[in-house]
């Protein structure tokens, strides 16, 4: 998509995994970003598997501006939800429009399975998560991410929420290794300059 028309948009790449085409969903995500003053930076990879994390996740807002970008950009980003969810009248239906699938969490070994099951299944995929796991402030983020990134071989996407300045940025792509502590710790230093609505990550 060439970004002239949308200059507060970005290029989206061949092999990133896109969404049914719905002219409806794309002016409805680029009316909400344009209208809160929102802007989309970094460069998108060509890749059509992988893990991305978005930090820091401060507010309900942060699902609001993620959102509107996904649509606004056509992205297919996809994010697991407890099953239970799903048997909810209505509930279930939103969810899967919103790109969520059912997952048993009973299990966490269980969750990386179907997560990394999921990725590698038959067609493009980019699976999303927050890896603080909550809006509060936390000394430690969850290490699930690099667990299902590490067991379906794929890289992990950088995505960060920057409030001062409006911005939903795409950094680096990463490749963990074989260090969890060494990768989580590089990971976390990266976000250290970024601000959420009501906090940053350190």
């Amino acid at each position: 998509m060439s970004t002239s028309k949308y200059p507060f948009l970005i290029p989206v790449p061949p092999n990133a995994p896109r969404v049914k085409p719905s002219r409806l969903a794309r002016w409805i995500g680029r009316s909400i970003l344009r209208l809160g003053g929102w802007r989309v930076i970094g460069e998108l990879p060509d890749v059509s598997r992988l893990v991305l994390i978005g930090a820091p996740h401060s507010s309900n807002w942060d699902g609001v501006w993620g959102f509107a970008a996904k649509a606004a950009l056509g992205l297919d980003i996809r994010v697991l939800g407890k099953d239970s969810l799903f048997r909810v009248p209505v509930l279930g239906w939103a969810l899967r429009g919103l790109g969520v699938i059912p997952v048993d969490r009973s299990r966490a070994s269980r969750v990386i399975e179907q997560a990394a099951a999921a990725i590698h299944g038959p067609e493009p995929f980019w699976y999303g998560l927050a890896p603080e796991g909550t809006r509060k402030r936390v000394e430690r983020w969850k290490t699930g991410f690099w667990k299902i990134a590490k067991a379906a071989n794929v890289p992990i996407q950088t995505l960060y929420f920057h409030y001062p300045d409006k911005v939903i940025g795409f950094g680096p792509l990463i490749q963990p290794g074989d260090d969890l502590d060494a990768d989580m710790a590089m990971i976390r230093a990266w976000y250290a300059p970024w601000m959420g609505k009501n906090r940053g990550t350190v």
